[in-house]
């Protein structure tokens, strides 16, 4: 059924289809939504299901783990210093090897104090062992879901999904959206079988010491199992598109194979560089795009398929390790590394706080690639604010 709904409403739309059993969450802006319609559910009676306001994100995702670990199907969503808040917890689940969906809405962290949107939430936490996957559109943020807890659930996973959605771009922007039927999603996600559980008739521990006689070989089995996850992404993924007409895999495509200069992005800003790869193909110029949807486990092998034989590849990213580089540009170069000639890459920060993105924007970036690569370019910096830095004058 298609309806013109919010994106918040459209995710909680197919939360519920997917029958979580124990629902945790905190209200934060711009996740907020999300949990409130789950909550109106389980009030209507449309949803049966243990919801728990919490006191606070540490709080929602312990009682998320302990849901997971007695075996039922749980969920929460949280945003920006929530999702930091959860941090402790999440490394604690994605150990455990405990299957919970998490939909982060995508806001800025402080300080200083910003509830605009950027990436920089979700990717502070990207080596928790969580699997990542990040959506473009509200349709695929929604379908994603129902995805992720097949994903998750698989026998051969066992690692928990955070699903990661731009705040306000998506989560509070108002779509069409096909909404599939409870039947159908039943057909597709069966219920939870956990191969392990808390259980007083047969007792199990979760969380136990790991002494250095055993906690390499667990973080070993979290990593080889993260990255063979690829796999079963892919193929949940298919199969989600034979049952519903709609797949994304986990890359996609855009005009990148003929094209020299490749932009790699992922999140909404895909759409504002579609826009500007339409306009430069149409004036007869060589330009693609490399869409990123997975990104923890990272996709290497495609990544390297689809880029080995360009000119120049330009991450669009909207996040920074301080210090660093944006963490796209830093996985994409390790990811090419090695390859008998190497594309020159350039990284780029945008959006950060929730600054715009325009087609602009990203015309400035194809400019930029025109001078000597960098690796943390900033773009649309305002200059008379960057002077107002008291280590401005060093800087120059």
């Amino acid at each position: 059924m298609k309806k013109v709904v919010e994106g918040s409403k459209g995710v909680a739309e197919a939360v519920k289809l997917c029958r979580p059993q124990v629902i945790a969450a905190y209200p934060i802006t711009p996740q907020t939504h999300i949990t409130e319609n789950l909550a109106q559910f389980v009030a209507d009676g449309e949803l049966k299901a243990e919801y728990v306001h919490a006191e606070s994100e540490h709080s929602a995702a312990s009682i998320v783990l302990g849901a997971s670990a007695a075996g039922v199907r749980a969920y929460t969503a949280t945003s920006s210093q929530g999702l930091i808040l959860m941090a402790e917890v999440l490394f604690n689940i994605a150990g455990m090897r405990l299957p919970i969906v998490l939909t982060c809405v995508n806001r800025a962290l402080s300080a200083p104090i910003n509830i605009w949107n950027d990436q920089q939430d979700s990717f502070a936490v990207r080596d928790a062992g969580f699997i990542q996957l990040y959506a473009e559109t509200n349709q695929e943020a929604a379908d994603t879901h129902i995805q992720a807890f097949k994903v998750a659930e698989h026998k051969d996973v066992q690692i928990p999904v955070m699903v990661a959605m731009d705040g306000y771009i998506l989560s509070h922007s108002y779509e069409p959206l096909e909404i599939p039927s409870l039947k159908e999603v039943d057909g597709f996600l069966p219920p939870r079988k956990a191969p392990f559980k808390l259980d007083p008739k047969s007792p199990l521990s979760f969380g136990v010491m790991g002494p250095p006689t055993h906690y390499m070989e667990t973080r070993y089995h979290l990593h080889q199992d993260l990255k063979n996850a690829k796999e079963v992404v892919k193929e949940v993924d298919k199969e989600f598109g034979e049952v519903f007409g709609r797949s994304y895999g986990i890359v996609e495509n855009y005009f990148a194979d003929d094209a020299e200069v490749v932009f790699v992005s992922l999140g909404s800003v895909v759409g504002t560089i579609r826009e500007v790869v339409d306009t430069l193909r149409n004036e007869g110029k060589k330009v693609g795009c490399l869409k990123i949807r997975l990104y923890r486990p990272f996709p290497s092998d495609e990544v390297r398929e689809m880029l080995e034989d360009k000119k120049k590849v330009l991450v669009v990213e909207k996040d920074i390790s301080l210090g660093a580089t944006g963490g796209l540009y830093s996985d994409l170069v390790t990811s090419l590394y090695g390859l008998p000639k190497v594309p020159s890459i350039y990284g780029f920060i945008v959006g950060l706080g929730g600054r715009d993105i325009t087609t602009q924007t990203v015309l400035k970036i194809i400019e930029e690639s025109e001078k000597p690569a960098q690796a943390d370019k900033f773009i649309d910096l305002d200059e008379e604010i960057v002077k107002l830095s008291p280590l401005a004058e060093r800087r120059s």
